[in-house]
């Protein structure tokens, strides 16, 4: 069963995409406070893809991309942004990030995008 890791301090975006990923047959682990990620990552656990918001208090998308790249576990897990700032999408990709999607999540492109991204297959899509 594919589980998922989803960083996000809009618990609203977080229960959309949990909800979606459920539909999926996926389950999900939720953060919404992005100081709890180092407490998250001293449990042990396996991620098969991690969603991460950019734009978060104290700890942004891209600082949680480091610090999920630097857990072995993340070393081959797809890390994808998914976010508001469509104008993002470039840097994402320059940055490193695996993925891309834009929100507001089209619940009818999800299926899709969700299986190519455990696929390894570039997902870049700010809508």
């Amino acid at each position: 069963m594919t589980h998922a890791l989803i960083i996000d301090d809009n618990a609203q975006n977080v229960m959309i995409l949990a909800q979606m990923l459920t539909r999926q047959g996926a389950t999900s682990t939720k953060i919404t406070h992005p100081g709890d990620l180092a407490q998250q990552l001293a449990i042990p656990a396996y991620y098969d893809v991690a969603f991460v918001d950019l734009e978060m208090p104290t700890l942004d998308g891209y600082s949680v991309y480091r610090l999920l790249r630097a857990d072995l576990r993340f070393a081959n897990t797809p890390i994808v942004a998914y976010t508001v700032h469509l104008s993002e999408l470039h840097a994402t990709h320059s940055f490193g990030f695996d993925g891309f999607i834009g929100k507001p999540l089209d619940a009818r492109k999800f299926p899709d995008q969700l299986a190519r991204i455990l696929r390894r297959e570039a997902v870049w899509e700010p809508t």
